[in-house]
């Protein structure tokens, strides 16, 4: 019974492991959560964005990358994984 499980079950868990993972690191970007540092910075001295604005969006951005960051360094650690 065991065994069966194992054969049936466990490719399937190393599946949803793999997209979990995927889904993780397309959703925490950083990359791109950085390139959207930059322009917000950019509009803001191009003066389309208020000092109010930016510094909103800003503070918004990197409380984004922090949390990217941690997911992505979770994620190289193995800490997230898909349950079984």
């Amino acid at each position: 019974m065991f065994v069966l499980d194992d054969l049936l079950v466990r490719p399937f868990v190393g599946l949803l492991d793999v997209l979990h993972t995927m889904a993780l690191d397309e959703q925490y970007d950083t990359a791109a959560i950085k390139d959207n540092i930059k322009e917000n910075r950019l509009l803001y001295e191009l003066g389309e964005l208020s000092e109010a604005e930016y510094e909103r969006r800003d503070e918004r951005l990197r409380e984004e990358l922090e949390f990217a960051e941690r997911v992505h360094e979770e994620l190289t650690s193995g800490k997230i994984e898909v349950k079984r």
